[in-house]
């Protein structure tokens, strides 16, 4: 796999087969693409008992969906899923991996705890799994580029058809 640098991620997304809805040109660097934190996030609602970790289990079952239309405090230690304004629509030979930006990492900032690779052929937005790591709360405001995703190309070609492959909204 070779990983794509921004004329060869411009050459894909002017012949179509790579969209990155809604964007805008500065949102592309070196060897990525800035992404932004959407409009809601997901929050996991404390409690006292165990939650099982099976296959059938539903993140849902223990979190709720809030607006982001106010900036929302991450305490140390704390866990909330948000997710890209942008849209992603990826050719079967490509994928990606979404990777913090370093100036937010620095203040404490994860963008994904283990979920960060992007299938080949996905057309969705992408659930971020954002963890505060240092010992300061920190405020989240909804259209910070937060991330950016790497683009690669494929040995071969695959379409994911997972559970997450329409993915709208949290």
């Amino acid at each position: 796999m070779a990983v794509l640098t921004r004329n060869a991620i411009l050459a894909e997304i002017e012949a179509g087969n790579v969209s990155i809805t809604p964007f805008e040109l500065d949102q592309l660097g070196s060897a990525s693409i800035d992404l932004t934190l959407g409009d809601e996030i997901r929050v996991i609602q404390s409690g006292a008992r165990p939650i099982d970790v099976l296959a059938d289990s539903d993140f849902r079952d223990f979190t709720r969906v809030e607006r982001l239309d106010d900036p929302y405090v991450l305490a140390p230690g704390s866990t909330i899923h948000g997710i890209t304004r942008e849209r992603i629509r990826l050719p079967r030979n490509l994928c990606g991996f979404l990777e913090g930006r370093s100036r937010f990492a620095r203040l404490g900032l994860m963008i994904h705890v283990t979920s960060a690779f992007v299938q080949p052929g996905v057309d969705n937005r992408q659930v971020l799994e954002m963890s505060n790591v240092s010992g300061h709360p920190l405020r989240l405001h909804a259209g910070v580029r937060v991330c950016q995703i790497v683009l690669m190309r494929t040995e071969g070609e695959a379409a994911y058809a997972g559970r997450f492959a329409e993915q709208e909204k949290l």
